[in-house]
């Protein structure tokens, strides 16, 4: 097509920390990780469409899970637009549309998903010209994990979880999600992550380490090693705060999954199961047990946030 589109929509992934150490809390608060991000195939779609008014900014959202979703200058969509006109001097505008798939605040990055679909549409929209590796600089003012939706497929995430490197993982993985209710906010978490640290007094590494037996098990292909591996720092605070968790996590394993995890934060649960057909069971026997949860089935995915349609 010729000129100016009109309108953009993109797509971002959710992602599971298949691994997620967690390091002491530097003097701004912020702690050190070393986490294995996997995209999966549960999207957030932003479509975004030139206003009505120009260099105005407006949202709205269709959402298909549970839990509040802010429309106001908090959302990260929003905030990602202001960043993105911010730091290249547009005064364009924009109409965005969020539907919602990845769960709200269920630790699965739902929330940066939006933002990286948001700047990769905007950049179109725009016409601002700039690169994927200038959008995850970006991304990483908004929060560590927009940086990891821009870029998808399976990486190694250092620092704060910005930095990023991929890491070969060919065998497709299968995972059954499991939503509880309710939400675990992220700093909530990693305070009670100090606060346990501080009661056992156990210091975390300045510099916690990624696990090299994950990375091998993942470039192997070796989904029972990989189960094996499964495993989350914020899981003990996670806990602390939503009891209940460890006994669906318990419930999945007993019920056939691979592995279990809390995913990120929490509280949405990961399990790895072997294919479609062997989560459809596990999630059957699990919700018997406990009818409240919401299990849906995704797989890994190799895509970061990406354009889906122009015109």
């Amino acid at each position: 097509m010729s000129g100016a589109p009109q309108r953009v929509v993109a797509t971002a992934p959710g992602k599971i920390n298949l691994s997620l150490r967690v390091g002491a809390a530097d003097e701004r608060g912020y702690h050190a990780l070393a986490t294995v991000f996997q995209a999966v195939d549960l999207l957030e779609t932003v479509e975004a469409r030139l206003p009505q008014v120009p260099g105005a900014l407006t949202l709205t959202v269709d959402s298909r899970v549970r839990g509040d979703v802010p429309v106001d200058a908090t959302n990260l969509a929003l905030r990602a637009a202001a960043l993105l006109r911010a730091e290249t001097g547009t005064t364009q505008g924009a109409a965005l549309h969020i539907t919602k798939r990845v769960p709200v605040a269920g630790g699965m990055g739902g929330g940066s998903a939006d933002a990286a679909a948001a700047l990769v549409a905007l950049n179109r929209l725009w016409q601002l010209g700039l690169s994927d590796r200038e959008l995850m600089l970006l991304g990483a003012g908004l929060g560590a994990d927009v940086p990891f939706a821009v870029l998808g497929g399976t990486a190694l995430g250092t620092g704060n979880g910005d930095q990023l490197q991929r890491v070969p993982a060919p065998a497709p993985l299968t995972w059954l999600l499991c939503a509880p209710g309710g939400h675990l906010a992220t700093p909530e978490v990693f305070r009670a992550f100090d606060a346990l640290a501080a009661q056992a007094d156990a210091q975390p590494p300045r510099t916690p380490r990624a696990d090299q037996h994950q990375l091998a098990a993942l470039a192997a292909g070796d989904r029972e090693a990989i189960a094996r591996s499964l495993a989350n720092e914020l899981h003990e605070p996670a806990v602390h705060l939503r009891p209940d968790l460890q006994e669906i996590l318990s419930a999945l394993r007993e019920h056939g999954a691979l592995g279990a995890i809390v995913s990120g934060s929490g509280p949405t649960l990961a399990a790895l199961v072997r294919d479609a057909q062997h989560g459809e069971e596990v999630s059957a026997r699990v919700r018997e047990d406990r009818g409240d949860l919401e299990c849906t089935l995704t797989r890994s995915s190799p895509y970061g946030a990406r354009i889906v349609a122009v015109d």
